[in-house]
């Protein structure tokens, strides 16, 4: 997991090919003003999503991880509250992994959590388990998802 500001992004595009034009999307939108839905970038290797949705409390946050995909999610306004634990030390699936929304929900409760404010971003590995969304009022996220 790497948490830092936009402002900071070019310091992590040598971490994946894809990375740069993920950055570089992000830059292009005007975050506060950009509206819930899909956005294609370069086919199923990389694209984005926005949502805004009433932000969950701790307890019935969803605890997720990914296989075959990397999430950088930005918190286009506001702040928003994230769990985060490494996946090696989850025991309990929820859910089976789910091929085709490449996701596995986990019954853990995260280790930490942190706030990501407007301006920041985080980037979620397949060995990092998240809850994203925590909490209140309605919650606008961007997500870019960057296939491995």
């Amino acid at each position: 997991m790497i948490i830092d500001t936009l402002d900071n992004a070019d310091k992590y595009i040598s971490l994946h090919p894809r990375f740069a034009k993920a950055f570089e999307f992000i830059r292009q939108q005007n975050l506060e003003t950009i509206q819930p839905g899909k956005f294609p970038i370069d086919g199923t290797d990389l694209h984005a999503s926005v949502s805004l949705k009433p932000g969950y409390n701790r307890s019935e946050a969803k605890f997720e991880a990914h296989n075959h995909y990397i999430d950088i999610q930005v918190c286009p306004a506001g702040t928003e509250e994230m769990g985060w634990k490494a996946r090696a030390n989850c025991v309990e699936e929820k859910e089976p992994y789910n091929a085709e929304k490449d996701v596995t929900f986990y019954k853990d409760k995260p280790d930490t959590y942190f706030n990501l404010k407007a301006g920041q971003f985080v980037i979620f590995y397949p060995e990092d388990v998240h809850a994203p969304m925590i909490g209140t009022g309605e919650i606008k996220k961007l997500v870019v998802k960057v296939k491995i």
